[in-house]
């Protein structure tokens, strides 16, 4: 009996004996239920990261501002969906490669819509904002590469007063008029009128308001510069200024009585951040609604956020772009848009 059933040296690798199980070899099963049995943990994370996107702002801020953070950096969590499918094509799971669609979709349902050219032709005004950078080290060669955009506006930001005769030298032939206002300025190939400071409860001046008077009519612009977050271990994403101010530059929105309104500036969060809402709920994105792809601006290295923002109101966006580095942290960004 040993030698038939198991083989002749009885090593158990021969003709399976009576009462055994068909379809089985060594205790496992040839057939397809493995695959769905494997890589359960794997399933289990693309289900959770599905519901971190799905379910973003019922993240609560009350904890470190986690929720703002996530949301900050909200797009990059579909780099984790190509990393969960092939760990589950090497682990040979279906439950796990299925799974996987989840978080997929949602990915797509929240930012496919920026994968696609929406730039289109034509427009009135062309606008750029940038953060120069308060310890930029060729001032005078930033402003030339930002004036070289065409723009007829330009706004920035980190203007330091060691550093502003280097930008009004550089930016006076092309624009003849321009405003300061604390850290904050603008210049135009127009006329300015009606310029004031914008309180954003900092108590310094780091936003500013001015009527453009435009070929097409009057343009109310704000420009602002936003408090910096920081990461800190011992407190999380601190960001409570910033917020603050946020809900401020709102108001002071809200209250504008021209119809036509453009906002320029690095607001330090991103159009998921809802601590944003203040801004964002009245107001478009240039990039949203006229770009190509994501438009990252920060850090100008390596970009991985949009923090610097251009915002309308009453105004039909007509394109929006990344303008080439410069000698600041930050990438300079433009739109054009239809008045």
């Amino acid at each position: 009996m040993a030698q038939a059933y198991k083989g002749g040296d009885g090593s158990g690798t021969g003709t399976a004996g009576p009462g055994a199980r068909p379809g089985r070899q060594g205790g496992r099963p040839l057939g397809g239920r493995g695959y769905w049995r494997r890589g359960i943990v794997l399933a289990v994370l693309a289900i959770l990261l599905a519901l971190v996107m799905l379910l973003h702002a019922q993240i609560p801020n009350t904890i470190g501002n986690l929720g703002s953070l996530t949301e900050t950096f909200l797009p990059w969590l579909g780099a984790f969906v190509p990393v969960l499918l092939v760990l589950g094509l090497v682990r040979r799971s279906a439950t796990a490669v299925v799974a996987v669609l989840a978080p997929a979709i949602v990915w797509f349902n929240l930012f496919g819509g920026l994968l696609t050219d929406k730039t289109g032709s034509g427009g009135d005004l062309t606008v750029v904002t940038h953060n120069v950078n308060a310890e930029n080290a060729d001032p005078a060669g930033t402003a030339k590469d930002v004036a070289a955009s065409g723009a007829q506006v330009v706004a920035l930001e980190e203007v330091t007063a060691q550093a502003l005769p280097a930008y009004r030298d550089a930016l006076a032939s092309a624009y003849p008029y321009h405003a300061v206002k604390g850290t904050v300025g603008l210049w135009s190939k127009y006329p300015l009128s009606d310029t004031r400071p914008v309180d954003i409860k900092l108590g310094w001046t780091r936003a500013l308001r001015t009527t453009v008077e435009a070929p097409q009519g009057k343009v109310a612009v704000y420009v602002a510069h936003l408090p910096s977050v920081r990461v800190k271990l011992d407190s999380g994403f601190t960001a409570s200024q910033r917020d603050k101010s946020a809900d401020a530059l709102g108001e002071a929105i809200a209250d504008e009585p021209i119809e036509k309104v453009v906002l320029l500036g690095d607001l330090n969060g991103t159009m998921n951040d809802r601590a944003l809402n203040g801004v964002t709920a009245q107001m478009r994105s240039t990039q949203g609604a006229a770009g190509s792809g994501f438009g990252f601006s920060w850090p100008a290295a390596f970009p991985m956020a949009r923090i610097d923002q251009i915002m309308v109101k009453g105004v039909e966006p007509v394109t929006s772009w990344t303008l080439p580095r410069t000698g600041s942290d930050h990438l300079p960004i433009a739109a054009r848009v239809d008045l």
